[in-house]
């Protein structure tokens, strides 16, 4: 099943409904009419700067949702077997069922919205951290009785309304208050949804009297009672819904309880996505019975005149979805492409996924165990980012995010090559091992290393039909064709030998070892944040695909080995283009970097934030600095990009210290490393054997790039630190994904860090990316039917 769902107030933004006024002309024409202005001009230019007061941006946003609707249909013929709308987005629900027409629906918003713009000295404010019940004890504990509860959004993100005055009061009780993430004052000159909207309530329940309403064709959920509208007490719910709480989060747990239910938003922007994507994540569905529902069933209102349908013939030809079936244009395996669709159903199934979406590991663990966490609770996998952690820090993730995702939910850690230390690779795979890590993501290799055999040998099962596989999963992240082909092999025979003459596997596992690829699965990785060789996707996909076909021919492989797509995947359309490439699942990573999940300090998020698609650079890669290894960062705002670049390129052009000339010296020390050259060698001593110290200092390339790779450590610590004084030297993985993120996101209640969480923005971009599919799928076979009528 699939329930519509459209946004309210504060999903406005300038430049929405582009291109829907052009092609639902007579509902334009209808709207100005209505309203006594350019409703294209005000949502396409907001010349006069009113799109934001009250009582443009509801019938504005009533008129784009209802034209995105009739978009909708028209291009897929899909009718939604519920539909229910947050606040405003209600009247587009009721239009969407067939409770009133265009116009109708656009007269109520009107003096709804004239109504509610009149309201003054009021305030809201979300509170996001507790439960409905933490916050109506903070009001009673407090005294804070002049405040109401307005919007139910999600089980710990929680609207409030009541004076300015009271607002403001509230704001350093509930700062105070522990387990509060944020409060935050919104933009509104009224106490909507509270007591203070009486008089707003009356005047619309008398401006009610005037209108008759029609049969709903489709079930509404009510906001006021969260359950689906009775035809008779129409009215009343939409004068009720005046000063009483919007039950976004029971409205959405009602719909999960009826079923495999799939939500999908309709209109401006994706509020309500990551809305819906935060309740799936932190409450169960809410099971109600039919009798509960059917109590009062869907009747015509005492006493009010029932019109039984729409006259369509004064509307465009194009919005009767019965021609559009009847004639066959809408093929039965489009209706179904949704966000949980997309993507290989093995995949899914093998890892316990509803959808094929991966957060790639972000190193020094900014991608959190919090992340990893709430990835897992929506059905997603996320890969907790283990480098530059110690081994205990790594164990201590284990343990909580094993704690909390104990249902199966899937989870996994990343697995970093260190060309420099296999010994501490070959440690994180015994811990991997001790720990029951069934998921790693290997990065960064370059070949195969023993670490990953063993890691992959302790998994290894054999079935009763004698086919082999591993419980230890490896999903291997590469950008090059060699690298793939290793890992699309089974293990390096001298590897395994040597395993086994160690007797770190047992001779049944060596031999099984023959058996199976070393990956199951196959990140293709373009142009991304952090490590990269800068790879062209649309080059790379196809190569890769062609390479994993060879390789399961050479080696007859019973099971498939799938394609995942990784780097530059920030928006919708970049997401739907790696599906059209053939990926069996997508991996993000810098923009999950933007979010409240991830590790790293508020002064970063706040940079990234503003960041456009232009404003990364590559710099020389720390730990992998004298092999001349890439990572692409921020630019913007930092100088680390520069300065590292020109620490690499004196180690390459020099041999020694010695050569390089005093001024640029002095310049590193006083402006980079902010300490001299002994000062450094003292700190980093301790991280190095007496043998290896003692060659180092002998040999003076090596020393000039010891001393240089800690620029590299530093820079990264003053970011995670978010150090004031040096942020200029902030060193931030970052890709250009992010940068079309934030134009995506500009304008809507997401463009702020602080709203952004990383299941949300993952399901706004899967949805997005199955609307995109079905748009484009649709003007292809438009441009077919009209070659063929030409």
């Amino acid at each position: 099943m699939i329930t519509y769902v459209f946004p309210g107030q504060g999903a406005q933004k300038k430049g929405m409904g582009e291109g829907l006024f052009d092609e639902f002309r007579e509902l334009t024409k209808q709207a100005d009419e209505v309203l006594g202005y350019s409703i294209q001009e005000l949502c396409l230019n907001d010349a006069g700067g009113n799109l934001h007061q009250t009582q443009f941006t509801q019938p504005a946003l009533y008129t784009v949702n209802a034209m995105s609707y009739l978009k909708k249909i028209i291009d897929t013929g899909q009718r939604p077997d519920f539909v229910a709308g947050h606040s405003l987005g209600e009247y587009n629900a009721l239009f969407a069922a067939g409770a009133f027409d265009f116009k109708t629906g656009l007269e109520l918003v009107k003096k709804r919205g004239e109504l509610m713009n009149r309201a003054t000295d009021g305030g809201m404010a979300a509170v996001v951290g507790l439960t409905e019940e933490q916050i109506r004890e903070v009001l009673h504990t407090k005294g804070l009785s002049g405040i109401d509860i307005a919007n139910l959004n999600a089980p710990t993100q929680i609207v409030i309304s009541g004076t300015k005055a009271d607002i403001d009061q509230a704001q350093p009780v509930f700062e105070s208050t522990k387990g509060v993430e944020m409060f935050v004052p919104l933009r509104t000159s009224g106490a909507f949804h509270s007591r203070y909207m009486q008089e707003a309530m009356r005047e619309f329940e008398n401006f009610l009297e005037n209108f008759q309403f029609l049969d709903m064709k489709i079930p509404v959920i009510s906001n006021v009672q969260a359950r689906p509208y009775i035809a008779s007490a129409l009215s009343e719910n939409l004068v009720r819904q005046i000063t009483h709480p919007v039950k976004w989060t029971e409205s959405i747990r009602y719909l999960m309880g009826k079923g495999q239910m799939a939500f999908e938003e309709i209109g401006v922007g994706k509020v309500l996505t990551g809305l819906i994507a935060r309740i799936q994540a932190e409450a169960g569905p809410l099971i109600v019975t039919e009798e509960e529902v059917q109590s009062q069933p869907m009747e015509r209102r005492a006493g009010t005149k029932v019109v039984t349908a729409m006259n369509t013939e004064s509307e465009s030809p194009k919005s009767s979805v019965a021609v559009l079936e009847r004639d066959g244009l809408v093929p039965a395996e489009k209706k179904s492409l949704m966000a949980a669709t997309l993507g290989d159903a093995t995949f899914k199934q093998d890892y316990n996924l509803t959808y094929a979406y991966i957060a790639g590991a972000m190193y020094r663990g900014i991608a959190s165990k919090e992340m990893v966490i709430r990835m897992g609770r929506a059905g997603m996998l996320g890969f907790f980012g283990t480098g530059g952690l110690g081994f205990s820090v790594i164990e201590a993730a284990i343990t909580d995010i094993q704690k909390e995702l104990n249902q199966g939910q899937a989870y996994g850690f990343n697995f970093l090559h260190l060309p420099s230390d296999p010994r501490k690779e070959e440690q994180l795979a015994d811990l991997f091992i001790a720990r029951q890590v069934k998921v790693i993501e290997a990065s960064a290799f370059l070949s195969v290393t023993p670490a990953l055999v063993k890691y992959r040998a302790k998994g290894l099962v054999q079935d009763e039909n004698g086919l082999f596989s591993s419980t230890n999963k490896i999903i291997a992240k590469v950008s090059r064709p060699e690298v793939a082909e290793a890992f699309l092999s089974p293990a390096p025979e001298r590897i395994v030998a040597k395993l086994l003459a160690e007797q770190s596997i047992t001779e049944k596992e060596a031999q099984w070892l023959m058996k199976v690829p070393m990956a199951d699965d196959l990140t293709v990785e373009a142009d991304s944040g952090g490590h990269t060789d800068g790879g062209v996707a649309y080059a790379l996909m196809p190569a890769m695909r062609k390479l994993r076909d060879e390789m399961m021919v050479k080696y007859r492989y019973p099971k498939r080995i799938r394609v995942g797509a990784a780097g530059g995947i920030g928006t919708p359309e970049a997401a739907a283009a790696a599906f059209i490439m053939g990926a069996d699942y997508i991996v993000t990573g810098s923009i999950n970097q933007c979010t409240l999940e991830a590790a790293t300090s508020d002064a970063v998020k706040d940079l990234l934030q503003q960041i456009n698609v232009q404003d990364t650079e590559y710099a020389p890669a720390g730990d992998m600095f004298e092999m001349g290894a890439k990572i692409q960062v921020l630019r913007r705002g930092v100088f680390f990009p520069a300065r590292a670049n020109k620490l690499y390129d004196l180690y390459r052009m020099h041999a020694s210290l010695d050569d390089i000339d005093e001024k640029t010296k002095i310049q590193i020390q006083d402006k980079y490393f902010k300490k001299s050259f002994d000062q450094v060698l003292t700190e980093i001593k301790a991280y190095y054997t007496p043998e290896e110290w003692e060659h180092a200092l002998n040999n003076p390339k090596q020393k000039m790039a010891m001393l240089f790779k800690w620029y590299f450590t530093y820079s990264s610590r003053l970011a995670l630190q978010g150090s004031e004084e040096s942020k200029v030297d902030y060193q931030i993985h970052c890709g250009p994904a992010l940068g079309a993120l934030n134009q995506e996101l500009k304008g809507t209640t997401l463009e702020n860090w602080r709203n952004r969480h990383v299941d949300e923005i993952a399901l706004i971009l899967l949805s997005g990316a199955a609307q995109c599919l079905k748009d484009r799928l649709n003007a292809i076979l438009g441009a077919d039917e009209r070659r063929t009528d030409m």
